[in-house]
């Protein structure tokens, strides 16, 4: 079987990389733009994530290509838009990630727990905190004293143990240590061990415990960095010694219960939905297991997904707090994801993607690829990154039998950017993003042309999703 650089380099020979053809434009305005920032359900602003889509554009797609019952598919779901947003408009909402963390917002999300299971799960974790709060206090005084890889020892994450289980334990990072109020800590280290991350109710509550572990505001529980994204933590290291800081004390309990009321403001998704952990290029055999074992059907009628960004986002560094506080491995996440591709392997990886899709599809099914254009890696141009998505129709969508819609523009503000984070090159890195509409067939692509001057109603929360 040919590797991954042996297909870049023949697809570097079989087509002209440097120059993108050029592609009809599809006639979708992008009434997305329009919407208030936080548009859609009120799960979506669980956790920040970097480089996701707003929930209004997958509800664009979603109302145009979809009916209530569809499955709804991404194949890099992220932090769970799409296929959460389709799940609370009655579709069946179908999200897999290679990450992790991802997995879990997406889970959460799609298969959350009522608000009765997690304030009840919520109060148990209290209680628990009731009982025994001078050893958790006792063992967070031993990781302030002593962190580090060879200081004081907590708990496994997800272990269940109590407070003196530390002998098979894990150490501290003095990075996390010094982001928190002590009382804070202690608090954060009970219900990380005890949290099961294979649970509905005990996953919902850890997904929006991430959400506010760190920010600028009161809501937050360590005001370190900024809620986006992880500080370096050598960064934090050198900010917190240089400047003596000290984190205010934030009751974990409070936060998380105010979090849930934020959470529920809207009911449930009319629908329940399937996350799952793995690799986009055999999402098909994954995904049709998956629903079948549900009784769902077992094709997907829409496909709305961004790829990652062509050398731009490291998930598992962006987010080392967060992975921490789940129990995962943020390097590991990055040398699983493997995103640091050039122009040639990426384009390879995507029709990978697109041929791995093709079993799941039925045969009008409708593929909506977002895909950011990449100016600048660490300052320096990228030959070939500007009209990515072109590249894309042309050395992957096509050679694998997909049918070409067109393309619509999205161009974003730098402001608006979670790739802000770079400073003077704020939005150079994803200042556009082309939205390239596919048919799996040419059944596919025509609908996709006939639904792009469909109306959509922007109406929110819609009929059945009001508060509790």
């Amino acid at each position: 079987m040919a590797t991954r650089e042996t297909r870049a380099a023949q697809l570097a020979l079989d087509f002209d990389l440097d120059r993108a053809p050029e592609l009809p434009a599809l006639s979708i305005a992008p009434e997305w733009k329009d919407q208030q920032r936080l548009w859609g359900h009120s799960y979506h602003p669980m956790c920040s994530y970097l480089a996701s889509f707003p929930a209004a554009l997958a509800h664009a797609f979603i109302g145009r290509y979809s009916r209530r019952g569809d499955v709804v598919l991404d194949p890099f779901s992220g932090r769970g838009t799409t296929p959460l947003q389709a799940c609370a408009e009655g579709r069946v909402g179908l999200g897999s990630d290679l990450n992790p963390f991802a997995h879990l917002l997406t889970a959460a999300k799609v298969e959350p727990a009522t608000p009765a299971e997690a304030r009840t799960r919520l109060a148990g974790l209290r209680l628990a905190w009731a009982t025994d709060s001078t050893a958790w206090l006792e063992l967070a005084d031993a990781v302030l004293a002593d962190p580090g890889p060879t200081g004081a020892r907590v708990p496994i994450a997800g272990s269940g143990g109590s407070v003196t289980d530390t002998g098979e334990g894990e150490p501290v990072p003095a990075e996390v240590a010094v982001a928190f109020h002590r009382r804070t800590l202690a608090q954060l280290l009970l219900v990380r061990t005890n949290l099961r991350l294979d649970r509905p109710t005990d996953r919902f509550l850890a997904a929006g415990l991430t959400g506010i572990l760190h920010g600028k505001s009161a809501s937050y529980l360590s005001t370190i960095m900024p809620n986006t994204f992880s500080m370096a933590p050598r960064y934090v290291r050198d900010f917190a010694a240089r400047t003596d800081f000290h984190s205010p004390e934030r009751d974990v309990f409070d936060g998380l219960e105010l979090k849930l009321g934020r959470l529920y403001r809207q009911a449930p998704p009319q629908t329940p939905g399937v996350a799952l952990l793995g690799d986009a290029r055999d999402i098909s055999t994954r995904a049709r297991d998956a629903l079948r074992h549900r009784g769902l059907p077992d094709r997907a009628r829409l496909v709305v997904t961004s790829p990652p960004y062509l050398r731009v986002v490291k998930y598992g560094y962006y987010n080392w707090l967060r992975t921490w506080l789940l129990g995962f491995d943020a390097a590991a996440i990055d040398a699983t994801l493997d995103d640091a591709h050039h122009r040639e392997p990426y384009l390879a990886f995507l029709r990978d993607v697109l041929a791995g899709l093709r079993p799941i599809l039925t045969d009008d099914a409708v593929v909506v690829l977002v895909i950011g254009d990449v100016e600048f890696d660490r300052g320096r141009p990228i030959a070939g990154a500007v009209g990515l998505a072109e590249r894309v129709w042309a050395a992957a969508a096509e050679p694998e039998g997909y049918a070409l819609a067109g393309v619509a523009l999205d161009n974003v503000a730098a402001d608006r950017k979670m790739t802000k984070l770079w400073g003077a090159e704020a939005g150079r890195a994803t200042k556009t993003d082309r939205i390239l509409v596919l048919g799996a067939t040419e059944t596919g692509r025509r609908r996709a042309l006939a639904g792009a001057a469909t109306p959509i109603d922007w109406d929110w929360p819609q009929r059945g999703l009001r508060a509790l």
